[in-house]
């Protein structure tokens, strides 16, 4: 079983990848069927990841929207044809950074010997 520090990880790599995928812009991402896989591909793993987390650290920062990520992830597998682009850009350039340093805060505080 893999442990809430690898899968914090995880996150932060995804995370990473979001933001480097849409540093060209917002133009960009809508034009670009590549660039768009990329991004959804890299929330889903996001969001998948943040199920297999702990309630004992999902728990430590209470402000995280844990149950909105995981429907969010349901959205991205189930309805993706009914996923807009707009609201997944507005997603991408107001929640990703605050998840970002929370996700790196809970990180932070697990012990260094954990898996």
């Amino acid at each position: 079983m893999k442990s809430d520090k690898f899968y914090l990880v995880y996150i932060l790599e995804c995370l990473e990848r979001i933001k480097e995928f849409t540093e060209a812009g917002k133009d960009a991402f809508m034009v670009s069927h590549l660039i768009q896989d990329a991004v959804l591909r890299n929330l889903q793993t996001m969001a998948e990841s943040t199920q297999r987390l702990s309630d004992a650290v999902k728990a430590t920062p209470p402000h995280i929207p844990w149950e909105e990520i995981s429907g969010f992830r349901n959205v991205l597998v189930h309805d993706y044809l009914g996923i807009d682009l707009e609201i997944v850009w507005d997603i991408m350039q107001h929640e990703i950074r605050e998840l970002k340093t929370v996700i790196q805060a809970m990180l932070a505080g697990l012990s260094g010997d954990e898996g």
